[in-house]
């Protein structure tokens, strides 16, 4: 637990420390945000507000993992330094964004499918990597089965387990499907993240309890390991207290980012940030198993994300809008909600879903057979 501690806990003095330095150096340089027009208008006085704040949480998180292998002396593991390359990777292709939004003063940044693409080189490179590198029982860090609290989802009234192995069709296809699914969730999460940065603290916010999560998570699935432990009540988990590091790493660096992200915002996170932090959870709930139950845990970044494509889905087929403004956040402030309000009671609605998606992970091992 030392090494878990530790990198928490830098991470948020990191955070919270430097963040501020990093504002003056941003104000210095006069990279500031550029506000839609289109966009809620009490947002317009949040122009020129420092962005690219992400770079602070990236690199707090990052060198707050290797202080703590360096501290306890153990050496980072390859699952641990696979999130770590899925995170910065999307942070730089969130940086690109952030930086020719700045540099060309306007709301757009990278192209949607300069984006994708980006997303998607560092999603394959991750994909490939994660199934590759097997220890010495043959384990690596990602499986081609589709998983939910663990690789096997469900049993058959005669006792005999199932599941969805994307391996099935042979060694060559099952690697295209994995890499395929893994880009969906990476592409998924992220951009989820990305959307739900759009209110002062709100992502942030939601990103510390959602990376909490996955601290339990990690830590119970090291204390019940395969490798220490063989029961059908154990997990198959490639290096999961290094992930414990990592997640608490992140945890620990959004919390420090918090205090000067919320409301009233000296700095924000940006898609360097946010595209970041999605790739962080996309990466951690991969390699941990638990790849469906990230849609009850993130159960915010997916409401955001369903308003979206709800939105333009209507109104491409009805020319009507479900929303007054999409992502869901927007359609509160427009009813006159007060942007503190709404976020922090989408935290709420964020803790709620972190709650049931802990407390599923632990029932489904209360009841499996002893």
């Amino acid at each position: 637990m030392r090494a878990v501690l530790i990198a928490a806990s830098f991470s948020l003095v990191i955070a919270l420390f430097g963040t501020p330095a990093f504002i003056k150096y941003l104000v210095r340089k006069e990279y500031g945000q550029f506000v839609r027009d289109d966009g809620p208008t009490s947002h317009h006085t949040k122009r020129g507000t420092p962005t690219m704040g992400g770079a602070v949480i990236i690199a707090a998180a990052v060198i707050a993992y290797f202080g703590a292998h360096l501290l306890t002396w153990r050496p980072p593991t390859y699952s641990g330094l696979l999130v770590i390359f899925l995170m910065v990777g999307l942070g730089a292709v969130g940086f690109a964004d952030d930086f020719i939004k700045i540099s060309k003063a306007r709301s757009l940044g990278l192209r949607s499918h300069e984006k994708l693409i980006g997303q998607g080189v560092v999603g394959v490179v991750f994909a490939v990597l994660a199934l590759n590198n097997a220890d010495s029982s043959g384990l690596t860090p990602a499986s081609t089965k589709i998983s939910f609290v663990r690789d096997t989802l469900w049993e058959t009234p005669g006792g005999s387990a199932v599941s969805i192995d994307l391996a099935f069709a042979g060694t060559a296809v099952g690697l295209v499907l994995f890499v395929l699914w893994a880009n969906l969730l990476i592409a998924g999460t992220s951009n989820g993240t990305n959307l739900s940065d759009g209110l002062d603290g709100l992502a942030t916010g939601a990103a510390v309890m959602v990376f909490g999560a996955y601290v339990l998570i990690t830590i119970w699935q090291f204390n019940q390991s395969c490798s220490v432990t063989l029961s059908n009540k154990c997990y198959e988990v490639r290096d999961p207290y290094d992930l414990a590091v990592v997640a608490a790493a992140v945890m620990g660096a959004c919390f420090g980012f918090l205090w000067w992200n919320a409301s009233p915002a000296k700095i924000f996170m940006g898609d360097t940030g946010s595209l970041a932090l999605g790739g962080a959870l996309a990466g951690l709930a991969i390699l941990t198993r638990t790849e469906l139950l990230l849609v009850v845990i993130g159960g915010l970044f997916v409401l955001e994300t369903m308003s979206v494509i709800l939105q333009v889905g209507s109104f491409k087929l009805r020319k009507k809008r479900i929303f007054r403004m999409a992502p869901i956040h927007h359609h509160f402030e427009l009813l006159g909600w007060e942007q503190i309000t709404v976020v922090v009671r989408f935290w709420i609605i964020c803790g709620l879903c972190v709650a049931l998606g802990v407390g599923i992970f632990y029932a489904e091992w209360v009841v499996s057979a002893p």
